[in-house]
């Protein structure tokens, strides 16, 4: 039995003090997670929110469907000039991301720590 995907937003602080909103996600990401993935996304201030952090660590699975779900995001954050973090990921992930060439878009770091530390 797959679970679902869920979300949770928090708002933090970059390490020179920026704010930065980092969306959670966990379960799993497929084709049935779009609410949970474009969909917080799109929810959040484009104007307002200037730094994003997707955190993976409580991901259980992520499909090929579901990454082409994070690059539609990747891809919007873009266009609204967002600088975008990833963290959590497996290191089969963060191969796969890197393969797929998310690092054009986002930054990978091993975890939040890291994240905020260099944003």
């Amino acid at each position: 039995m797959q679970l679902t995907s869920k979300v949770s937003q928090q708002q933090l602080a970059t390490a020179t003090g920026k704010p930065l909103t980092a969306l959670r996600f966990t379960g799993d990401i497929s084709s049935t997670s779009r609410d949970a993935v474009v969909g917080s996304y799109v929810a959040l201030s484009t104007s307002a929110v200037k730094q994003i952090l997707l955190d993976f660590k409580g991901v259980e699975y992520l499909n090929s469907s579901g990454i082409a779900l994070v690059i539609e995001v990747l891809m919007a954050a873009n266009k609204a000039a967002q600088i975008v973090a990833i963290s959590g990921l497996t290191p089969h992930f963060t191969k796969v991301f890197t393969m797929v060439g998310i690092t054009r878009y986002a930054t990978l770091y091993p975890d939040e720590a890291a994240a905020l530390a260099s944003l």
